[in-house]
């Protein structure tokens, strides 16, 4: 018999298990009322047509939060980040 998948919670592949474990943290932070509109994979449009797609978007005391956990911060995530950034200053990014 197959092990069960170690990823998952709610129906939900995450990449890491430190994905999935976050993904519930938050979720009983926002049960709790401490954050709301919790949203997975939240799409953002960047410079010349790239997107950049974080874990995690929620609104916490007013302010909305994007939010990625990362075991290793590959080139590629951290040009889009720096782009993020760029392109959404009102917006505070979060790495966990």
């Amino acid at each position: 018999m197959a092990p069960k998948n170690q990823r998952t919670l709610d129906g939900r592949v995450f990449a890491s298990k430190k994905e999935m474990n976050r993904y519930a943290e938050l979720k009983m932070l926002e049960r709790a009322n401490a954050i709301h509109l919790l949203t997975l994979q939240p799409r953002y449009k960047l410079h010349a047509g790239i997107v950049y797609v974080a874990d995690f978007s929620y609104w916490q005391n007013g302010v909305q939060v994007v939010e990625d956990v990362k075991g290793v911060r590959v080139a590629t995530y951290l040009l889009k980040l720096r782009l993020f950034k760029a392109d959404y200053p009102d917006l505070t990014h979060l790495e966990t």
